[in-house]
């Protein structure tokens, strides 16, 4: 069965020390969900220039649709400066006022809400006030069974605690790096002491169906309310970590709109996540969709012998 997977927030350009690249971590989440055999959906906002032009172009090449990215007539299309250490890990510096920090809504966007099947949305996102009550009004709009993905995103400056408590309590499941836990942990008062403890204590507090804490090259934890799996990372001759964690989100959603066990969805979302590292930037060729679809059920094949 094929399901509807929206990425709601930012589609901008990385400008990476080796060339510029279309990314955003919801266009990013879509593009791995649309490798792995799923509809996926940007939907987003791009300035009416040349980097809009060529956004629209790279979307198609991806085999995606552009049906809703938004454009904006007064902003320009939005772009993050990329740098990487020696370990290939990222830091960003984002363009300010920029067409994705004006999401609307609109009657295209009030039907794709409702019958989409899952959604992950990001903190960076919701940096304006107008980009925020749009993507709120996106998620109160969707279907009760619906999954919906809060990918925290402590990166950048833009959040608050009362941002990260609003987003939450719309959110059925959450995901966040093992760097981004005391912070959120501080801002939140959760009391949760430790991963497992951090992980039921955001569970019980807002009531979700699944937490998930990457850890990098050492695995991830995911929790729900009635179990936990410890994965330990896999070996990879790591390029780069751009993306990573958003093709382990789009792993994660694929598996568990599917009913996979606990231990699946943590086994083929951390190896398509590991997998990610090995490619440069967070848009790697079309060709890649066979190599994720077989990671995923050779997985599942394992798991079930």
């Amino acid at each position: 069965m094929t399901y509807t997977i929206v990425g709601l927030g930012e589609l901008l350009w990385d400008l990476l020390p080796n060339g510029k690249q279309l990314g955003g971590a919801p266009a990013n989440f879509a593009y791995i969900a649309h490798l792995l055999g799923d509809h996926a959906v940007v939907a987003s906002r791009i300035g009416e220039d040349n980097p809009g032009v060529e956004a629209m172009a790279r979307l198609e090449q991806l085999g995606l649709s552009v049906s809703q990215v938004q454009l904006d007539r007064e902003r320009a299309t939005g772009t993050v400066e990329v740098s990487l250490d020696e370990r290939g890990e990222p830091s960003y510096r984002s363009s300010n006022d920029v067409a994705w920090d004006h999401l609307e809504w609109t009657a295209e966007w009030e039907e794709l809400s409702g019958t989409a099947d899952a959604v992950c949305f990001g903190s960076l996102a919701q940096r304006s006030p107008k980009s925020r009550d749009t993507i709120l009004r996106f998620l109160q709009n969707m279907r009760p069974d619906s999954l919906r993905l809060f990918d925290v995103n402590l990166r950048h400056a833009f959040f608050s605690a009362d941002l990260l408590r609003n987003s939450i309590e719309h959110s059925t499941a959450v995901k966040l790096n093992e760097t981004e836990m005391p912070q959120m942990n501080d801002l939140l008062q959760l009391g949760g002491r430790g991963t497992h403890a951090f992980a039921h204590r955001l569970i019980q507090v807002f009531d979700l169906q699944l937490v998930a804490i990457t850890r990098g090259s050492r695995g991830s934890v995911i929790v729900t309310p009635d179990e936990i799996v410890d994965q330990a990372g896999e070996p990879a001759e790591v390029v780069d970590t751009v993306g990573a964690g958003d093709a382990f989100g789009a792993a994660l959603v694929h598996q568990f709109l599917r009913k996979r066990s606990l231990e699946e969805i943590s086994a083929v979302a951390n190896r398509v996540g590991g997998w990610m590292t090995t490619q440069s930037g967070a848009t790697p060729t079309i060709t890649a969709a066979a190599v994720l679809q077989e990671i995923a059920f050779k997985t599942n094949q394992d798991l079930s012998s």
